[in-house]
């Protein structure tokens, strides 16, 4: 039988007194225990040897051991239909789908005693300066795309683009997965969050091209101008009136790196779940994640003021701001060419141009497909198209250079062209 290092030590003094070594009073003094006590405890060595010292249940299986149908069930679980999870996603699925109420650490020593480990691999902790986060939802946003494999080999390669708020750990609107991180991503991210919440004071991202102008190159007007045109990323949150900040390390945008973490740990075994292989099936996923995921991580922020500002109510405002907007001259037959695409620019009757050939037009390709040719603040022509892909996009706002689009009257490519007609 083994005893505890106190259980010894009881022991000892009892022998010691029933020898005359110590007196009852001394003994209850050293336990902290009453004479009473002392006295009944001299009974049981008596009556039964150093046994006799230990607790009833010494020894015996608990009645709410968990039993081991059900211990069995959960390893058979987490070694097929949920494997790869981590404890505690796992531990909620078999809650909310399996229907069997056991708490993490339970479920924790169930897998170690069986030898099955965290699938997550933890880093030795590093000595970092805390940021506060910010008081307001709203006050400032972290963004950024991820690309990962998030269909394990089902599918295609992808990145995921989304943004988090500081102040709340809010995974919000406008997620989802694309081929790539780029112009259009962040565009799309943009457009929702201003939909549903609104403009917020600060964005927080990395040096991406799609966000920052990383090249050295300079045209004349920029020289002269003393500074260069932003990507159409940075235009839009210009002209919304956001603050943008650029990190100069992962760990310094670390709220948003540890989302991605969490995210190709539990979304991952979401979609493995389902068995998604494609982008869209992968979207569909997502979307349905996203409210669960906040519910389990966000948390309330310090000022329960928002500080997200009105967006435009306007839909027709608030596609433009989020378009691809292109600098373009009219050619002399009233044309406009973008990507390959020819847009004629009609006659407007109570225009006070007979014709707008020559002059400097600013066409906008929405994120649906459409184009919008503008002239100042007058929307001269539109016409249906593609959606904006994002391996084609330029980052440049201002890109007169277009190597899909030389304007050149002797252009020997127009006959591969796509002629697009005006449409409501």
């Amino acid at each position: 039988m083994l005893m505890s290092e106190r259980q010894w030590r009881v022991l000892s003094l009892l022998e010691r007194l029933n020898r005359g070594e110590v007196t009852v009073g001394e003994v209850a003094a050293s336990l902290k225990r009453s004479r009473r006590q002392v006295q009944r405890m001299r009974k049981r060595l008596a009556a039964g040897g150093a046994a006799g010292l230990t607790h009833g249940n010494a020894g015996r299986r608990p009645k709410h051991r968990t039993s081991e149908e059900i211990r069995e069930q959960v390893l058979m679980l987490r070694r097929g239909k949920y494997d790869g999870f981590n404890d505690q996603h796992f531990t909620e699925k078999l809650v909310e789908v399996e229907g069997l109420r056991l708490s993490r650490e339970t479920v924790r020593r169930i897998l170690r005693d069986a030898g099955l480990g965290s699938p997550r691999k933890r880093r030795p902790p590093k000595h970092r300066q805390r940021r506060e986060r910010k008081a307001q939802a709203g006050q400032m946003i972290l963004w950024d795309g991820s690309e990962h494999d998030w269909l394990e080999g089902r599918g295609p390669r992808l990145c995921l683009m989304g943004a988090i708020d500081d102040a709340t750990g809010e995974f919000l609107p406008g997620a989802h997965f694309t081929e790539q991180e780029s112009t259009v991503g962040y565009l799309r991210v943009l457009r929702d969050i201003l939909r549903e919440k609104g403009i917020p004071h600060t964005v927080y991202g990395d040096r991406h091209s799609s966000l920052r102008r990383n090249d050295k190159h300079w045209t004349l007007e920029e020289e002269l101008a003393g500074r260069q045109e932003p990507t159409q990323v940075g235009r839009a949150l210009a002209n919304l009136g956001v603050e943008v900040r650029y990190a100069l390390s992962a760990p310094a945008k670390g709220r948003v790196e540890r989302l991605w973490g969490v995210l190709q740990d539990r979304l991952t075994s979401e979609l493995r779940l389902v068995g998604a292989s494609t982008r869209g099936q992968a979207n569909k996923v997502l979307s349905e994640y996203r409210d669960a995921h906040n519910k389990r991580f966000a948390v309330a922020p310090q000022d329960t003021q928002p500080a997200w500002r009105t967006a435009p109510s306007d839909h027709t405002q608030l596609l433009d701001l989020c378009a691809l907007h292109y600098v373009r001259k009219v050619y002399k037959n009233n044309t406009v060419r973008l990507h390959g695409h020819v847009i004629d620019i009609p006659k407007r009757p109570n225009s006070k141009y007979a014709t707008y050939a020559g002059k400097d037009v600013v066409v906008k390709h929405l994120l649906s497909g459409d184009y919008r040719v503008f002239y100042g603040e007058e929307c001269i022509a539109w016409a249906s198209g593609s959606r904006p892909k994002p391996s084609t996009t330029s980052n440049r706002n201002n890109d007169k250079n277009d190597k899909n689009d030389k304007n050149d009257k002797n252009d020997k490519n127009d006959n591969k062209e796509v002629t697009l007609s005006p449409s409501s």
